[in-house]
């Protein structure tokens, strides 16, 4: 299906029906098609004769080159995610999340460059831009989450890149993205947004202002906690660019890894409403209980971000946090110790519920943290919520140990 015939298409339709082109999928000569992409597996890509190997120049999503720039299960995934975001001129794949933020960060910037980093971005981001980006020359300034419109204040006569991350996966705080992406625009700025958390279907991201959005796929997309990989997706100004840098830095990714993406990517639209459902279940369960002090989940009434994510996002995922009230370091691993249910691990959006402390205060330089309550993170799985439930009520009981 090209992207002229899919416009009006809903969402979880786009999810069905996304990079399954014809070309992609059968072979006339064969007399049919298949319903996924094959994986096409290839480094060397022959040609019929010398005339064909100089007519096919660079190319790329269309024809054959070599095979670091992709083969058609490499497309297709591209494809589909870019007809997952209104607005968008082309998909960029890369082997992990962290490899899609800096190597965009490397296309969008340059020594002498001012970058403003949200101050509770991922870990990895804020590591890149305070040792490889500073020795390339590129100064980097973290601001408050919650600044808004007030980021103007911010914008030097150097700063050509705003990153966002909304929801923090940390903290949770939800970015006014319109009116930061509304500054940007007036003053020239480039924006870029982490939208792992909610992907397009919760919030579109070029609709809102941004101008490259990213996703860690590794976490909802493939949804089963067994590839990784991270995507670039860019407005038509941005998009040469970004493919530019990519190509020159090396970039690719496994077809094969490509083809569980699709597989996961098909069923997102059930899976995440899932997780939203089972996740506000526990979420709401644990703002009642004493041992909590408060829990971390924009869509619940008494967040900080709800109103902003009442406005902006169309659901919610299953990543939230929550603090254990008066608890230390040692009660806090109590608890995770006592969890059956709960595989203690990093990464999220699997099947399977995950849980990891969490202490965001060191990392923090922007805005402080000031809660000294233990933190805990949850990625609630696919399981039935009562047994997740039961298992906290386990852990809650282990803090008295």
């Amino acid at each position: 299906m090209s992207k002229s015939d899919d416009s009006n298409l809903r969402p979880a339709t786009k999810l069905a029906q996304g990079g399954r082109r014809p070309e992609w999928t059968g072979d006339p000569r064969l007399g049919g098609g298949v319903v996924n992409p094959p994986v096409w597996r290839a480094s060397t890509i022959l040609y019929d004769s010398v005339a064909d190997l100089r007519a096919r120049g660079h190319a790329t999503h269309d024809k054959l080159y070599y095979g670091r720039r992709g083969t058609p299960t490499v497309w297709a995934l591209a494809d589909a995610l870019t007809d997952f975001e209104p607005g968008a001129e082309g998909t960029l794949l890369y082997p992990s999340g962290v490899a899609a933020i800096t190597a965009g960060l490397l296309a969008l910037l340059a020594p002498g460059d001012h970058l403003l980093m949200v101050d509770s971005a991922y870990e990895p981001t804020r590591l890149f831009c305070d040792d490889m980006l500073k020795r390339y020359g590129v100064r980097t300034t973290y601001y408050d989450p919650l600044i808004g419109k007030d980021i103007a204040a911010l914008i030097e006569p150097a700063t050509k890149l705003i990153f966002l991350e909304s929801p923090g996966s940390l903290t949770f705080e939800v970015q006014d993205v319109p009116a930061i992406t509304a500054v940007a625009r007036e003053r020239g700025v480039v924006t870029m947004l982490d939208n792992t958390w909610a992907t397009p279907l919760l919030f579109p991201a070029l609709a809102h202002g941004v101008d490259v959005t990213m996703m860690s796929l590794t976490k909802y997309v493939g949804g089963h906690s067994d590839a990784m990989m991270g995507s670039l997706t860019a407005t038509p100004t941005l998009w040469p660019r970004l493919r530019k840098a990519t190509y020159q830095l090396g970039h690719s990714v496994s077809p094969d890894d490509c083809a569980l993406m699709l597989r996961g990517l098909r069923t997102l639209d059930v899976r995440l409403a899932r997780h939203a459902e089972n996740g506000l279940a526990v979420a709401r369960w644990l703002a009642e209980r004493p041992e909590v002090g408060r829990v971390l989940h924009p869509a619940l009434p008494g967040d900080p971000g709800h109103a902003l994510w009442a406005r902006d996002f169309s659901g919610t995922s299953g990543l939230f946090g929550f603090t254990l009230a008066d608890a230390d370091d040692a009660a806090r691993a109590r608890f995770v110790d006592a969890l059956a249910c709960f595989g203690i691990g990093f990464s999220w959006g699997g099947y399977e519920s995950l849980i990891v402390p969490s202490d965001p205060a060191g990392i923090r330089t922007a805005t402080t943290w000031t809660d000294r309550d233990a933190l805990v993170r949850l990625s609630i799985g696919l399981e039935d919520p009562a047994d997740l439930i039961a298992d906290l009520e386990r852990g809650l009981a282990a803090l008295a140990a």
